[in-house]
């Protein structure tokens, strides 16, 4: 890894727009008169709270602030905060903010004083289907998981010049960056790249061309730092050059990394942990997930149903693990029409032409700002909007819409059983069979399958489900094998382009990981789940470049 990149490893709150020495303000909070360890939901064992959950959560946190008059402007970040928080400051009011998955930041130079403060945060979780809400129940079973509630991710203050970097935007090919720098300075940015200085203008796109490009890569996942000034403020930041395509390569239309064929090899990433539920004790831990999955052979993580922190897809770009990312479910889900018919054959559904009231509105926006959250990391390749037809309405317009934000990925717009919309790429979810897939016009990916479960006990503090009958680590294997052999390469022969095996870890009750919940026992062989990798990528080479 480039040195110069080191602060990567640590997990930053912001990786993209790290400046030294942020304010973190993690740790003991008072939420509704207990303590409780932030940034850990309170439902959470990390969170060791005890109090009573009512839906609302009055957080309190004192801290000291001193003044820098070089940096005069101070800001209060938030990674997250499900669902609705109210945030005041020295009983000053300073923002609203509304969904639990995105950051959220605000000026509180007016209000922040020398010495002691109060931050305050009032949050509602109703776990409101006007929001979304992912894969959180009220009464956790099944592939229905514990709510998460208030705060879940960093809570940090920088201070910052009188005219500072606000926003960098990265858009990258194989020759160089386009870059936009936005920032109430009327004077020129300075911007250090691959050894060079260069002076740019602000507030509106700049091409910049790389000698020599070093392109990104599973295999070579080539990171160039970058150095923003503008006036005294510094920001460090970093980019990759790579291109991801959809082309026709030997009459089949694909999948391209760098105007190549890719076979996406992927793992169901549900970003759930056993003490901190959403969040890990350390961001760490995103960076062991990653590399567990790379060692068993797989490119790609389908991140399912949840905005994670930014540090996974910041380790992602570090380590090459491409990532399709889910846009998060609000609106209603019917366990009949949407699991049970589907995946006996049975699929019918009728698409919603325009948006019903303020739940749908806020799901186009809520995917809107998804889209230019995670613009600038390479490792995102693609965005499923709907996943098995939970909330799904409007289907061609929002993909036309979310292309418009960034044209630069692919989307598949319905993930699993309602084809027939506006989409870039095909998809199919099968379970409980071996079925061989055949490809269209479209490229065409299996976005979910397998789920075999293997309950090795003493892991999971929940009644045992999976897909199908538990037959220990042998047949957890052995069933992948056959489903290799029978489904999966008979598939890539008719056009199948990637497959998401479900899944990467178990979750709370949810048994059908390839590692335990807790992380410290994989149930399958790192030398045969290599070998089957490869046979995938064999034939997908034979029958595509």
């Amino acid at each position: 890894m480039n040195m110069e990149l080191e602060w990567l490893r640590r997990g930053v709150p912001r990786p993209l727009m790290y400046r030294k020495d942020p304010v973190l303000l993690d740790g003991e909070w008072m939420l509704n008169g207990q303590p409780v360890n932030v940034p850990f939901p309170p439902e959470s064992k990390a969170a060791e709270w005890q109090g009573k959950d009512t839906g609302l959560y009055h957080y309190e946190k004192v801290f000291s602030f001193t003044p820098d008059a070089a940096c005069p402007r101070t800001f209060l970040h938030f990674g997250a905060v499900d669902q609705v928080a109210r945030v005041s400051v020295n009983g000053n009011a300073v923002c609203v903010h509304e969904g639990g998955y995105l950051p959220f930041s605000v000026e509180i130079t007016r209000f922040v004083r020398a010495g002691v403060n109060l931050l305050t945060v009032d949050a509602q979780d109703s776990l409101s289907s006007t929001y979304p809400y992912g894969k959180q129940s009220l009464k956790p079973h099944g592939m229905w998981y514990t709510k998460v509630s208030g705060i879940w991710q960093s809570v940090f203050m920088e201070s910052v010049p009188e005219r500072f970097v606000e926003e960098i935007r990265i858009r990258s090919d194989m020759t160089g960056i386009d870059l936009f720098i936005r920032t109430e300075s009327t004077r020129a940015a300075q911007a250090f790249i691959n050894g060079r200085d260069h002076l740019l203008s602000t507030n509106q796109w700049v091409r910049i061309m790389i000698d020599h490009p070093h392109l990104w890569s599973p295999e070579d996942p080539y990171l160039y730092p970058m150095r923003i000034k503008v006036e005294t403020d510094i920001v460090n930041s970093y980019f990759a050059l790579r291109t991801i395509d959809i082309a026709t390569h030997n009459g089949r239309s694909v999948v391209c990394l760098n105007g190549q064929p890719i076979y996406l090899h992927g793992l169901l990433d549900q970003g759930y942990f056993p003490d901190g539920i959403f969040t890990p004790n350390h961001m760490k831990q995103f960076e062991t997930d990653i590399l567990n999955a790379r060692a068993l052979g797989y490119n790609c993580l389908r991140k399912h149903i949840k905005v994670e922190h930014e540090a996974f897809y910041a380790y992602c770009d570090l380590y090459g693990m491409l990532v399709l990312q889910d846009m998060v479910n609000s609106g209603p889900y019917h366990y009949i029409r949407d699991t049970v018919l589907p995946n006996i054959g049975i699929r019918v559904h009728t698409d919603r032409t325009s948006p019903a009231g303020n739940r749908d509105t806020f799901f186009i926006k809520h995917c809107q700002d998804t889209v230019h959250h995670l613009l600038n990391h390479p490792c995102v390749i693609g965005d499923c909007i709907f996943n098995e037809g939970w909330g799904q309405f409007m289907t061609s317009r929002i993909y036309e819409m979310l292309k418009g934000e960034d044209p630069s990925r692919f989307y598949i717009s319905a993930s699993g059983w309602y084809q027939g919309y506006r989409t870039d790429v095909d998809s199919d979810h099968v379970y409980f069979r071996n079925k061989v897939l055949k490809a269209r016009t479209r490229p065409m990916m299996l976005t979910e399958c397998g789920g075999f479960p293997c309950d090795l006990g003493g892991h999971s503090d929940r009644q045992a489900y999976g897909y199908g009958r538990d037959g220990g680590p042998d047949m957890l294997m052995q069933r992948i094998r056959e489903m290799t052999e029978k489904m999966i390469l008979p598939s890539i022969r008719n056009g199948l382009n990637g497959c998401i095996y479900t899944q990467l870890t178990d979750v709370e009750g949810e048994i059908n990981g390839l590692f335990s919940y807790d992380r410290s026992v994989c149930k399958v062989s790192a030398d045969l789940m290599q070998a089957l990798a490869a046979q995938c990528r064999q034939a997908f080479d034979e029958v595509s470049r």
